[in-house]
């Protein structure tokens, strides 16, 4: 996979279940791979760098629908750059650990967007 010109790909998806258990069975047919982690509070796959994520309930950001999440070099720098552009912040900076951030924005059209850094 190579990345855009950009710098801006997106490698990991988030997917609000219900029933986290019933969730991990079918993404684990589905990817023929084990969770790489495997919390009460957020399931995990990596699958040829791909990351799929199962957040019980839509976790603490309150999903209620899948979110892709775009890696960038600089979030700050890019989310200042697509709020300038007419995003709007739904979830500013935060780090949910081992040096990531993230934060979302939503598109006029009320999208999510998800932007990922890693440290």
């Amino acid at each position: 996979m190579s990345d855009n010109a950009a710098g801006n790909i997106i490698r990991t998806v988030l997917h609000p279940v219900s029933d986290l258990a019933r969730a991990k069975e079918v993404y684990s047919a589905l990817l023929g791979v084990a969770p790489q982690t495997d919390g009460s509070f957020y399931v995990g796959y990596e699958v040829d760098g791909q990351q799929i994520g199962l957040v019980p309930g839509g976790g603490p950001q309150g999903m209620t629908s899948p979110v892709a999440y775009w890696h960038v070099p600089d979030l700050a720098a890019k989310l200042a750059e697509v709020v300038a552009a007419g995003a709007v912040v739904r979830e500013d900076v935060r780090d949910v650990g081992g040096g990531r951030l993230v934060a979302t924005v939503t598109d006029p059209d009320g999208n999510v967007l998800g932007l990922l850094q890693d440290q």
